[in-house]
């Protein structure tokens, strides 16, 4: 896999209400390499969530220099981005954002759909192989409606690795899940990321996530207090 980056400098994003300056990140300065396997830490309003939606070209600093495959993506257009991300971004989401009335399969195929670049027959090999690789194999026609909370959520992930993205973006991806589905969502992302050597950075507050990272970066009050790598157990 290609050299994918995330570096960013003294990076500070604030949104303005009124006469109210609101400072959601200060000056926040990281590099995240190849491989990793990141989670951004603290309670609500810390800026992690923030933080993982600029690195995923969703939102835009307000100052500092922010590159994610060398690319400086405060100075792309909205288009560019969002081929950008389609080609090298996943994304998992606390509530999932499968859509309600396509399948398991329909919802994965989504991104290569959009992709417009592969044949009907290589769509289908991707397709079913991921959901498979995910314990999902027997309920690819299964409408979100009819699985678990842990069911769709595996959805998820495997709809953002179906394109095999260079980067995974999951924001609090086990917080609507009881303890056992954490544990068995966790293990598959890193048994994914180790497989594939795909980056994979979290946002969360989840302390059973953190028995699962490799690198733990602690946010407060939209600063880098603790940045630190965990020894393998």
């Amino acid at each position: 896999m290609e050299e994918f980056k995330i570096q960013t400098n003294n990076v500070t994003k604030w949104y303005q209400s009124g006469e109210t300056r609101f400072v959601a990140l200060a000056g926040v300065t990281l590099n995240i390499t190849p491989g990793e396997f990141t989670g951004l830490i603290g309670p609500s309003g810390s800026g992690k969530t923030t933080l993982l939606n600029l690195i995923g070209g969703l939102d835009s600093p307000s100052e500092g220099d922010l590159k994610v495959d060398n690319r400086e993506l405060n100075k792309m257009t909205s288009n560019q981005l969002s081929d950008f991300r389609n080609a090298s971004i996943g994304f998992i989401f606390q509530s999932y954002n499968l859509l309600p009335v396509y399948t398991a399969y329909e919802n994965v195929e989504f991104p290569l759909l959009l992709q417009g670049d592969r044949s009907k027959e290589d769509n289908h090999k991707a397709v079913t192989n991921i959901l498979k690789r995910v314990g999902l194999g027997d309920k690819m026609q299964k409408k979100p409606a009819a699985l678990s909370g842990g069911e769709c959520q595996r959805v998820a992930i495997a709809r953002a690795m179906v394109k095999n993205p260079s980067l995974v973006l999951a924001d609090e991806p086990t917080a609507n899940l009881d303890s056992e589905n954490s544990h068995a969502i966790l293990k598959i992302m890193k048994e994914l990321n180790q497989e594939f050597g795909t980056t994979f950075v979290f946002s969360t507050h989840d302390i059973k996530v953190k028995q699962y990272l490799k690198r733990v970066v602690v946010l407060t009050d939209g600063k880098v207090v603790e940045d630190r790598l965990v020894e393998e157990k």
